[in-house]
């Protein structure tokens, strides 16, 4: 059976499923005025039977190409009685526009959006056949490693997504804290790596994987391990493939090791914390010259979907116009040519020119005891880093003007009482970070620089 057939027959399953209901969820959202995103986006229309299918080597799943990172659920402006700040109607209408454009991945964690996003994803898709969709969530105990918490985690996310089986099941985020240690800890001195493998041989976890970050030390050990892995979670992306910008390892190492093993690949952070989105100026002329009709986010987004061994890759699409484009750009995937990731690569050397954070506003470091927006402060870094507004040279002509957009754009975007110079430099962010950021020198850089500007007479 050709993977063509496979697309047909899996697509022909979701529009029996969906009905008229998918032609009319497609033909209203087609009309939705398109979110401004700086023209980075792409306009056109959106296929409906067109997604590019993988197929799980460990279960044969017909997978998405495109999944659904769950970590930026739409947010309301004022939270629940509960404390939640999911919009769980702007929830319920980009899941059911996905599935009816063929996306049938949705990962989520305990952890996201503050603890809310299991329970707001499970709404969304207990309005849907539970077998035409694939749910991967996660053993996110980094606080609270006991068994006895770890239990309780796994069962309460079967309750909060209304499943009684979990497609995708992740140890999240291995290779963080202190390396094999902190592996050891949460998964091993506690017995679940044994429980776990007892629920995939029962049935409630149909595949076992793990997410990584951090030490290639802990990558390797893992790896090395008498455990049949179906999966594993690995940032993957044209900066990391050769320049390794987020974890101490690239990703054509990760990458590398998992195809040597026949093990099948989820790709996190295609667009590196949403930086292959927001180019400067220069990088994005340079990305239209070859392609004009396509988004530069399309760019990121071929590259990662282009190796044989990756079976999804994951966007975290907060806005309908993210999701279509993403949907356009696997609705089918084209490709990369070798001759395209060359350009790539020189791209990505342009880009490591401009000195930004790899922070990806994960809010693993968040909330902060001292009150500090720290993802804030850092993506307000990167913005004016990529838009040209971080002041560097006095006689510049264009000096006065950026350190202007600099100075108003921090106060705007991050409240005074959140900002950098409230860091007493307690360190209990950087473990934290899966970039392996360290949160406190960045904050204390951008807090100096902050107070040079603001002293400076022009």
């Amino acid at each position: 059976m050709t993977n063509e057939n496979k697309k047909d027959i899996n697509r022909r399953d979701f529009i029996k499923v969906l009905g008229a209901g998918a032609a009319t969820t497609a033909a209203l959202y087609g009309c939705e005025p398109q979110k401004k995103t700086g023209g980075n986006t792409a306009l056109g229309e959106v296929p409906i039977d067109k997604m590019t299918y993988r197929i799980s080597s460990a279960t044969g799943d017909i997978v998405s190409l495109l999944g659904y990172g769950c970590m930026r659920w739409p947010l309301k402006e004022k939270p629940d009685a509960d404390g939640n700040v999911i919009d769980q109607d702007a929830v319920n209408q980009l899941v059911d526009y996905s599935i009816a454009h063929g996306v049938n991945y949705f990962d989520t964690s305990p952890v996201y959006v503050q603890g809310f996003s299991e329970r707001a994803t499970g709404i969304a898709l207990k309005r849907h056949p539970r077998d035409k969709v694939f749910i991967a969530t996660k053993m996110s105990n980094f606080h609270n490693p006991t068994r006895e918490n770890s239990l309780a985690m796994y069962h309460q996310s079967f309750k909060e997504l209304q499943t009684d089986y979990i497609d995708y099941y992740l140890l999240h985020s291995v290779g963080g804290g202190k390396g094999i240690k902190t592996l050891k800890e949460r998964y091993f001195d506690n017995g679940m790596i044994d429980f776990l493998l007892q629920e995939r041989e029962a049935g409630r976890i149909r595949n076992l994987g793990w997410s990584f970050h951090g030490d290639v030390k802990v990558y390797d050990y893992m790896l090395s391990l008498d455990i049949k892995w179906d999966f594993v979670q690995i940032q993957h992306n044209y900066v990391d493939w050769k320049h390794a910008s987020g974890n101490n390892i690239n990703a054509e190492y990760l990458y590398g090791e998992l195809a040597k093993r026949n093990i099948q690949a989820v790709i996190m952070e295609p667009l590196l914390g949403g930086r292959l989105s927001n180019l400067n100026d220069h990088l994005v002329a340079r990305l239209k010259q070859r392609e004009p009709e396509s988004s530069v986010a399309s760019w990121a987004f071929r590259f990662a979907g282009s190796p044989e061994g990756v079976l999804t890759v994951l966007s975290g699409m907060t806005y309908m116009e993210h999701l279509q484009d993403n949907i356009r750009t696997y609705s089918p995937l084209k490709p990369l040519t070798d001759e395209e990731k060359d350009f790539l690569e020189d791209t990505a050397q342009i880009m490591l020119k401009y000195p930004t954070i790899p922070c990806n506003d994960c809010q693993y470091c968040m909330p902060c005891p001292y009150g500090i927006d720290i993802p804030a402060v850092l993506l307000h870094y990167n913005r004016c880093v990529n838009e040209g507004n971080v002041p560097k040279d006095r006689q510049d002509e264009n000096y006065r003007k950026a350190r202007q957009a600099f100075l108003v754009g921090y106060d705007r975007r991050v409240p005074k009482l959140r900002q950098a110079s409230h860091c007493i430099g307690c360190n209990q962010c950087i473990p934290l970070c899966p970039q392996g950021i360290d949160v406190t020198k960045e904050l204390h850089r951008i807090d100096q620089f902050v107070e040079q500007l603001k002293q400076e007479t022009l």
